[in-house]
């Protein structure tokens, strides 16, 4: 598998040295940047395949670096922040970010995060996201049918459990805010969809987890949203 280029924007020397460190370490290329002009700079030039991102950068703050890179382009964007409240991280989802991980992180943990990420790029590049049947892990659904399968065994879904489903396949590995999911599935973001939402996932759950306890297809990130998980016998 090859090793995307990152973009590491983070002004603190210490914490950029840690990171850069890291990504050398296990084989990634990398670019750095300290502020949001200079990041916004480089990935329109640099076309690098992932970015890291700190929120608090000297000159603008990193919300307005994900709105503009928004505006052109679909670059994954990770989002490595000290703010650890809700709002700030439904905020950075909600303005396109991918992925959010509080500071302090451990070093397992980012390399885990850009594993998923690399594997949704790899999707991606082969469109096997675009395919008529997704496949992840015991999950099959196929888009042109209409129908899911789970270890061959095909679920009755409601309309809005298959609808809700679909969208956490198109997006696998990424965290889907409540907002983003409500508005894909309703419409509208009015406070009782979001109630509607956890209902309906946990219909979703118990049909598709064969231990709605310690699910392994859908992660709750709590007070934020969902995020469907790459299947572990699925990984490249």
């Amino acid at each position: 598998m090859n090793k995307p280029t990152i973009l590491v924007v983070e002004d603190d020397v210490p914490v950029r040295c840690l990171i850069t460190t890291t990504l050398k370490t296990h084989g990634y290329k990398y670019l750095t940047a300290s502020n949001g002009e200079t990041a916004i700079m480089m990935a329109t030039s640099h076309n690098p395949d992932i970015m890291l991102l700190d929120l608090g950068l000297p000159d603008i703050d990193g919300i307005e670096v994900i709105r503009s890179v928004r505006t052109w382009s679909n670059l994954p964007i990770i989002v490595l922040s000290a703010r650890s409240e809700d709002s700030d991280k439904i905020e950075a989802l909600d303005n396109g970010a991918d992925d959010y991980l509080t500071k302090p992180f451990s070093v397992d943990e980012l390399l885990a995060r850009l594993r998923v990420t690399q594997r949704r790029l790899n999707l991606l590049a082969s469109d096997g996201i675009n395919s008529p049947v997704f496949v992840n892990g015991p999950l099959k659904i196929d888009f042109s049918a209409g129908c899911v399968w789970l270890s061959e065994n095909e679920l009755h879904l409601t309309p809005i459990e298959y609808k809700l489903l679909c969208v956490l396949a198109h997006n696998v590995g990424k965290v889907l805010t409540h907002t983003s999911l409500t508005q894909k599935v309703w419409g509208s973001t009015q406070e009782n969809d979001i109630a509607s939402l956890r209902v309906y996932m946990a219909s979703l759950r118990k049909k598709l987890e064969r231990c709605p306890d310690a699910p392994h297809l859908i992660q709750t990130h709590v007070g934020v949203g969902y995020r469907m998980l790459r299947a572990e016998n699925d990984e490249a």
